[in-house]
């Protein structure tokens, strides 16, 4: 009878034993059935800042003449700038950076023998900030004009940037989070089965690239600010459970 009872109350035990572990392995099985997607959010903009500065310089050998005919050019470049519809406050000069020339003398054998004072080098900066993007482009363009006043200019390249990207950034997230929903449900249902809790989500970095252009893509994002048309882009990564 002893006997009996034993085997009965391990038969019992087995059969526990094997639907606790049957659901154990159903339920690793279940939580290692996930879906992974990447979706992918893009805007086209244009740049709503402009940032354009040139630089001129005088030379004299004396420093205070230079100085003087640095201010006559200074005032000559503001008041262009002016005449083209820039306002006064959106001109800032920097501060001025003076050197001094010298002629080298070398003799046969490469060795330096002597120097000749040239004279003072003043140089300065001119820097325009705008949201009149196209009205800066063109004045970039058109400031060579002063050159035939005899203000030695040198323009550089405008850049160019969007002051509206944390709302931008926003659109793009959600638009990426749905098109990682959709590939994911399209997964699921091709599979035979429906789409489960979302498990984790992870975020690319910001990539922004002129339009049209060859810019490329880096790990750590990209800003581009020589084009005044870009587009930006960033990737959602999505897991989910399947059912």
């Amino acid at each position: 009878m002893k006997n009996y009872l034993g085997s009965a109350i391990i038969g019992i035990a087995v059969v526990i034993a094997a639907i606790v572990l049957g659901n154990a392995y159903a339920k690793k099985f279940t939580q290692n059935d996930i879906i992974t997607v990447t979706g992918l959010g893009e805007e086209d903009f244009s740049s709503d800042l402009i940032v354009w500065n040139a630089s001129f310089r005088v030379n004299d050998y004396d420093l205070s003449a230079a100085y003087k005919k640095l201010e006559k050019d200074r005032n000559k470049i503001r008041n262009y700038f002016i005449s083209k519809g820039i306002k006064k406050e959106q001109i800032v000069f920097s501060s001025v950076d003076i050197s001094k020339d010298y002629d080298y003398q070398y003799n046969d054998n490469g060795n330096l023998i002597g120097q000749t004072f040239r004279g003072y080098s003043l140089n300065q900066l001119v820097t325009i900030e705008s949201s009149e993007v196209d009205k800066v482009e063109v004045l970039s363009r058109e400031s060579t004009e002063l050159i035939n006043d005899g203000i030695e200019l040198f323009s550089n390249p405008p850049s160019y940037y969007y002051t509206k990207l944390a709302e931008l950034k926003l659109k793009m997230i959600e638009n990426a989070t749905k098109d990682a929903y959709g590939r994911a449900k399209i997964i699921a249902e091709n599979a035979g089965g429906k789409l489960g809790d979302l498990k984790s989500s992870s975020m690319g970095v910001i990539q922004i690239n002129g339009r049209n252009s060859n810019d490329d893509y880096s790990w750590g994002g990209n800003f581009n600010t020589s084009s005044k048309l870009k587009t930006a882009s960033i990737t959602i990564r999505l897991e989910y459970e399947a059912k």
